[in-house]
């Protein structure tokens, strides 16, 4: 065990900004309000984290946003600073029926097990177990309780794949896609009906050694005796405790009362989750317009980039997060760079690309950082195609097992319904301005209503192949190694976190945590350094009471807002693999992008 470092208590929300203030009340949630008579508002307690609500990268954004989750990084934040409290005897997790992503749950396990390492018993309560919850409870859980009527559907993990070449045939579409990279398969969710042995080989090879990581973990923490049981569900409760896979079926009050005897304390004490009250938020933002504003100490800057990659972003006032954005994301990074209170940086990344012009640029201003600061790259779920092109130009890189990386290759197309049209009675017709015939269809290559003509075909591929020279290059600059090197693990293959590390794509196995105490040496500013998180902005209903602007913000969602949001939209991670082709439809030839929607079940 690592001496109990301190830097946590110093956290401090950065780059806040009040769009609108209220003034509301802050009940306790009755979801985690306790059954049993007033607890002692004082002396020893149990730290209850209610992590039911999902525990996402970053936080949701927009004026009329309901009240989220915080987020990972907060969560790190919080067990951090709570391990120094000589008052905590005791943890205690809810789950309800959330499922998280496997590295998040890989940190957060380990943080989790630090408490107990040092005679702080954790009890975790959960609905149902899933695949990153358990991975989470097995490592960071002294005991685990599951509901009466819940269960363990932890039962490994797989990718699902989609492809639509027989749906396009029936509508006579026309698909012009082109990829750098034999690996990189872009094309084939459009041309075929299941994967190329080349693309099943890549994912196939990731997954088993993600699913090893999984398994590794979760037999560390609950025994051999689990092995044979992990993939063999979903088990009933009763069944699960049998098996060993969790200690206890109850539920959350009673769970709740158990872990408060376990300490042998009589309060628990809500530190993380809905109703709770951690730094940052408001507090912060009063502090920073009254001139009270801490970051103008020395510090290390820890900075989220999640999702697709674009030039500008489409977000807007009612909207969510935009992603990652090279107008937004580049200023942060010029600004952090001139500052001369930030003593080194660190990048959190969680992307599956997107746009290779916003990639390569934000690379270079990540350079420029470099070479007048520590920059050290923490890698959550994925850091794939675009998201490492940005995570390169670190000086030292992070990574879990079970994170995705790679992805190294360029791909570019369209799908063009000219034939399409025709079918249904509507003709195009294409007039171009060039006075040379075999390059009338040229000045319409990006449109959607012409097919490409072979000699376009070729001016694109050729362009791409010079993006993919490009993307090896920086590669190989940023990790300080030959570009063969680099191109021995490009052409789209993509691998779990372990391997990227075995091929030099990334340097060590470790979470945020682990990317913040290496910037801190850097930095040479101590264990007990100081760290600003730069955040999100609280919407307007995050200052009013919890319980009414949820309730307002979902009828605002249903009835105004989104009426008509298909429900696969809601799900962030297929969100972000949509977003990452978006610069297509914009103009762009040529993106660095996963070619498919990977999503780890």
């Amino acid at each position: 065990m690592r001496s109990l470092a301190r830097w946590a208590r110093t956290w401090a929300l950065g780059g806040a900004t009040l769009a609108l203030l209220a003034v509301g009340c802050e009940g306790r949630d009755p979801a985690v309000a306790s059954t049993e008579e007033e607890e002692p508002t004082t002396g020893a307690y149990v730290l209850e984290i209610d992590l039911s609500r999902g525990l996402p990268e970053i936080t949701g954004g927009g004026l009329f946003a309901a009240p989220t989750p915080t987020s990972h990084a907060d969560l790190v934040r919080t067990l951090r600073q709570r391990q120094a409290d000589e008052e905590l005897e005791g943890v205690f997790v809810r789950f309800g029926t959330a499922d998280f992503s496997m590295p998040r749950a890989q940190e957060i396990g380990r943080l989790l097990q630090a408490f107990g390492d040092r005679g702080k018993p954790v009890t975790c309560h959960a609905d149902d177990l899933g695949n990153g919850a358990m991975l989470l409870a097995s490592r960071g859980c002294s005991s685990v309780w599951i509901s009466p009527a819940g269960g363990v559907e932890a039962i490994g993990p797989a990718f699902q794949l989609l492809f639509a070449k027989s749906l396009l045939e029936k509508i006579d579409a026309d698909v012009d896609f082109e990829q750098v990279g034999r690996f990189k398969g872009a094309q084939e969710t459009y041309t075929r009906d299941e994967p190329s042995p080349e693309a099943r080989e890549s994912m196939e090879t990731t997954l088993v050694a993600i699913r090893d990581a999984w398994a590794e973990s979760i037999i560390a923490g609950r025994g051999e005796r689990v092995a044979s049981a992990l993939e063999d569900g979903p088990w009933a409760a009763p069944a699960a405790k049998e098996v060993g896979l969790i200690d206890a079926v109850g539920y959350l009050d009673e769970a709740r009362k158990a872990a408060k005897e376990r300490a042998k304390v009589e309060r628990a004490e809500l530190g993380f989750g809905r109703g709770s009250r951690g730094p940052g938020g408001i507090d912060e933002i009063l502090r920073a317009l009254g001139g009270n504003d801490t970051s103008s100490m020395p510090h290390v800057a820890v900075v989220r980039a999640v999702g697709a990659i674009t030039m500008a972003g489409g977000g807007g006032l009612l909207g969510g997060s935009e992603g990652i954005t090279e107008q937004a994301l580049g200023r942060t990074i010029t600004a952090l760079t001139k500052d001369e209170a930030v003593k080194a940086v660190v990048l959190r990344i969680d992307s599956p690309g997107g746009s290779a012009l916003a990639s390569d640029l934000l690379w270079h201003r990540l350079m420029l950082l470099r070479k007048k600061k520590p920059l050290v790259i923490s890698i959550g779920g994925m850091a794939a195609s675009g998201g490492y092109y940005l995570a390169c130009a670190g000086e030292k890189i992070f990574v879990e097992p079970t994170s995705i990386v790679g992805s190294i290759g360029v791909v570019g197309g369209k799908v063009s319904f000219k034939r399409s049209l025709e079918a249904a009675g509507v003709h195009v017709t294409t007039i171009a301005g060039t006075k040379d015939p075999a390059r009338a269809g040229r000045a319409a290559y990006l449109s959607p209503l012409e097919p490409w003509d072979e000699a376009t075909r070729a001016k694109v591929r050729a362009s791409m192949v010079a993006i993919y020279d490009l993307f090896l290059a920086r590669a190989a600059e940023g990790r300080g190694l030959p570009v063969e090197t680099i191109a021995a693990s490009a052409e789209g293959r993509i691998f779990g976190g372990d391997e990227a590390r075995e091929r030099k794509l990334v340097d060590e196995l470790g979470g945020l945590d682990d990317a913040v105490r290496e910037a801190l040496s850097r930095a040479e500013l101590g264990e007990d350094g100081r760290v600003v998180l730069m955040g999100e902005a609280s919407s307007l209903f995050d200052l009013l009471d919890q319980e009414a602007s949820a309730r307002a913000a979902a009828d605002l969602r249903r009835e105004v807002v989104l009426p008509a949001l298909l429900p696969l939209a809601q799900r962030e991670d297929l969100a972000a693999f949509a977003e990452a082709l978006a610069p297509l439809a914009s103009g762009e030839r040529a993106l660095a992008a996963m070619p498919f929607a990977l999503v780890l079940e």
